[in-house]
């Protein structure tokens, strides 16, 4: 007699509810001051270039990636806790002699700075593209302005991507809870939802028939992007902190 097996679809379907929780700043002075001002340069730095990049968005963006790559390994390492497993203590075997333990220079290197540029790695090869993509599908022009669509995915990625790959490293099942919004929110989260979000709203104004020369692509999005991270940043670093996004 043959078996009969039920399965759950809803089970299957949906995202197990995420455990994790918020992401906490390094307890430290230098973590815990510039967590505060990192949004701030960030934003400084951007509307120092706006007038460039409403006049030629091409180079202008081009010239800013650099430094917000800088500022965005800077905010991960010196204020983010890098994703992985504490590491096990190995035991000495009879006859073996004991090694050194890693200096101040070389745990820095090794527990911060490495997985800081991995992050920037995978933002820019992997993120990029996709939110390049992404942003086509949402109604980017197909068949001009290539070079403006690629530089405003690769401001997104790296405003967005980096410190999420940085703190959540890159398992399947995590980042399919970030990309269903079923994590606790925190001030990386919370950037993320925010940049995607303050990019999504920075579409509204290009249709509108004000002849504005700031109306044209791809200005408003990154700015709205720009201006969103620092928003989602501070208010998931503080109101919104631990807290979930529920759907009806």
């Amino acid at each position: 007699m043959a078996s009969k097996v039920t399965i759950d679809a809803s089970a299957t379907s949906k995202p197990k509810p995420s455990t994790a929780a918020p992401i906490e700043p390094l307890k430290n002075d230098a973590a815990r001051l510039y967590t505060h001002i990192h949004p701030v340069i960030v934003l400084s730095m951007y509307a120092y270039k706006f007038n460039a990049i409403v006049a030629d968005p091409v180079p202008a963006l081009l010239a800013i990636l650099a430094p917000l790559a800088v500022l965005q390994v800077a905010y991960v390492a010196v204020c983010l806790p890098p994703t992985g497993e504490t590491p096990k203590v190995r035991k000495i075997k009879p006859g073996e002699k004991k090694r050194n333990a890693p200096g101040v220079l070389e745990s820095g290197v090794n527990g911060t700075i490495v997985p800081a540029f991995l992050s920037l790695l995978l933002a820019a090869l992997a993120a990029t593209p996709l939110l390049t993509a992404t942003l086509v599908l949402f109604g980017a022009p197909v068949t001009t302005h290539h070079l403006h669509t690629l530089l405003s995915g690769a401001h997104i990625a790296l405003l967005s991507t980096l410190p999420l790959v940085y703190v959540h490293g890159v398992r399947g099942e995590t980042w399919r809870q970030i990309v269903a919004l079923l994590m606790p929110i925190d001030e990386v989260y919370g950037g993320m939802i925010g940049t995607m979000l303050g990019a999504w709203l920075g579409a509204v104004p290009i249709p509108l028939d004000w002849d504005r020369e700031w109306q044209k692509w791809p200005v408003t999005i990154v700015t709205g992007a720009y201006i969103g991270y620092a928003v989602g940043k501070l208010l998931g670093g503080t109101l919104l902190k631990g807290k979930k996004i529920m759907f009806a």
